[in-house]
């Protein structure tokens, strides 16, 4: 059965490409569209100044325990992680990321691994955890099968960008913990992409590969054979001497064994041969595991985008893009209409149009778009809920007069 992707409330095409489309689409002619770029650059620049001051406050509330940072405070700070979450919640929302609930979180975990590894993740040793994804779809992938004999097509559902905050308990032993290298309290912020829903435990920084049940098999059912041999060919005269010394000295039996040269070397071979034996079957568990972290590493080099104070600068920029494609796409669908329409049917133009121009299932933020247009004053509403966009003139205007007010000493 094919799996069906949820609608996406992220706008997946560019500002530019959305600002294109729209100029492009023969409903305005050359004066209003050169007014219509006017406006949405204006729209684009009031968002560039708000969102930078998110930025500010950003790098404020995660300077005093940001673990890449390279410069000294003045004065000693102390850690504010509450008023950093505060301030990134709502930015993950502008940015159209989802929150994953720890009941979806616990799904995901319970999930067979696309890799074929088996990983856990000791939650003990954290104080909190936020997971955000955005862009979730269905892909297909080519996996062995049959001990890699032949390759099968498996469907799985896939997130686009997942965001991960981590906190590490302040009492965390650093002896015992699954990562050395964590400082008890300290924070962790990270940026991935494409990433298999089932496998969202390879993310956490403590993540340790166990061996499925599968692999311990394949692992031990040759040992025990290879064992069987081993015993039964190499350490036959070793055995029959051990179990003469073990009767002697137990008193089952009166007659004294002689450990001649020849009997020494028949007990040193034999032991040296189960030494060599275990230290084989050793290595071929510890070279399996190794073979796994390495694709675990592999994986994850390829998928992190971002780290700490990098992944906000990120968020800050992507949320920008969305809030402004918001705006400009809500006010040109008001402006090209003839006639008042109510925010339903606004909504459902905007999607109606993703679907049929451009091949998208878009779940379009109305309400957002429509609070960003008020705010500006570019659209009036009517008292039985109607919308009109106002004139490109007036809305110019309207614009000039936000930006002048943004320094109004």
């Amino acid at each position: 059965m094919d799996l069906k992707p949820p609608a996406k409330r992220f706008i997946p095409f560019r500002k530019h490409d959305i600002l294109q489309l729209c100029l492009d689409d023969g409903k305005l002619d050359q004066a209003q569209r050169a007014a219509f770029q006017n406006c949405s650059s204006l729209i684009q620049a009031l968002f560039h100044f708000e969102f930078h001051q998110r930025l500010e406050r950003l790098k404020n509330s995660f300077s005093s325990f940001n673990p890449d940072r390279d410069t000294h405070s003045l004065k000693p700070q102390e850690k504010h992680c509450d008023a950093f979450i505060q301030e990134l919640e709502p930015l993950l929302d502008k940015a159209n990321f989802e929150k994953v609930s720890e009941e979806d979180l616990a799904l995901a975990l319970c999930e067979d691994s696309l890799f074929k590894i088996k990983l856990h993740v000791d939650f003990d040793e954290f104080a909190e955890v936020l997971l955000y994804c955005r862009g979730e779809s269905i892909r297909t992938e080519s996996v062995p099968a049959l001990f890699g004999l032949k390759r099968r097509q498996v469907q799985f559902a896939n997130y686009d960008r997942v965001v991960i905050y981590i906190r590490f308990k302040d009492d965390l032993d650093p002896k015992t913990a699954a990562t050395r290298d964590i400082k008890p309290g300290s924070v962790i912020l990270k940026l991935f992409k494409n990433v298999p829903k089932a496998d969202l435990e390879m993310l956490f920084p403590n993540t340790t590969v166990r061996m499925r049940l599968i692999d311990k098999l394949m692992i031990g059912v040759p040992a025990a054979i290879s064992g069987g041999v081993v015993i039964s060919t190499k350490l036959g005269a070793t055995l029959v001497l051990l179990g003469s010394l073990f009767g002697f000295w137990m008193g089952m039996h009166s007659t004294p064994v002689e450990l001649d040269k020849a009997a020494l070397i028949a007990l040193f071979a034999g032991l040296g041969a189960v030494g060599s034996y275990l230290w084989k079957q050793f290595n071929n568990f510890k070279n399996r595991k190794l073979r796994f972290v390495q694709s675990l590493t592999q994986n994850l080099y390829f998928k992190n985008l971002d780290n700490n104070a990098g992944v906000f600068h990120r968020l800050i920029d992507d949320a920008e893009e969305e809030e402004c494609k918001e705006a400009i796409l809500a006010y040109y669908f008001l402006l090209t209409r003839d006639t008042a329409i109510t925010a339903t049917e606004l909504d459902q133009q905007i999607e109606h149009w993703f679907r049929g121009t451009l091949d998208c299932e878009l779940d379009f933020e109305i309400d957002d778009a429509l609070d960003k247009l008020k705010r500006l004053q570019l659209v009036t509403e009517a008292p039985d809920g109607t919308l009109t966009a106002m004139p490109l003139p007036q809305a110019l205007s309207a614009l000039d007069q936000h930006w002048d007010q943004l320094f109004s000493y």
